[in-house]
């Protein structure tokens, strides 16, 4: 396996809050499918959770090269992590169909916080599809 795409992203949580709390733009229901807002659930610290994860996606959309629209939704990215575990991705629509034509099998995803930020980096590994055209070996 080799790596195929590498994405990082970087996001200020205190500006996901204000996202969030806008109800012109609605952040959470428009990025985050159900499974992934009942993971992240409540408390003091949902926010910088939803930073993170939101960090996670723009990084794996960044790793695959297409970033969202055309077809490509940030709800095609989930990011799942259970307890004790390292954060997982996993691709459903638009972006699966992009790692399947760029040949992605695997991901290597992680998340962090710190002083107000959350950063996330996604590497994509898998096996570039060969060439329509393979160039001609020594005869």
């Amino acid at each position: 396996m080799m790596v195929l795409g590498h994405g990082v992203d970087l996001v200020d949580v205190e500006s996901i809050r204000r996202w969030i709390e806008d109800p012109r733009d609605p952040l959470v229901s428009r990025c985050f499918n159900a499974e992934e807002i009942t993971e992240i659930g409540e408390g003091s610290d949902r926010v910088e959770r939803l930073a993170g994860r939101f960090a996670a996606k723009e990084a794996v959309l960044k790793a695959l090269g297409t970033g969202y629209g055309a077809g490509i939704s940030f709800k095609d990215v989930v990011v799942r992590r259970n307890a004790g575990c390292p954060p997982e991705v996993v691709l459903r629509g638009g972006a699966a169909s992009a790692a399947a034509a760029m040949g992605v099998i695997d991901w290597k995803l992680s998340i962090s916080h710190a002083g107000g930020m959350s950063i996330a980096s996604a590497i994509a590994l898998g096996v570039p599809p060969q060439s329509a055209h393979p160039a001609e070996g020594p005869r």
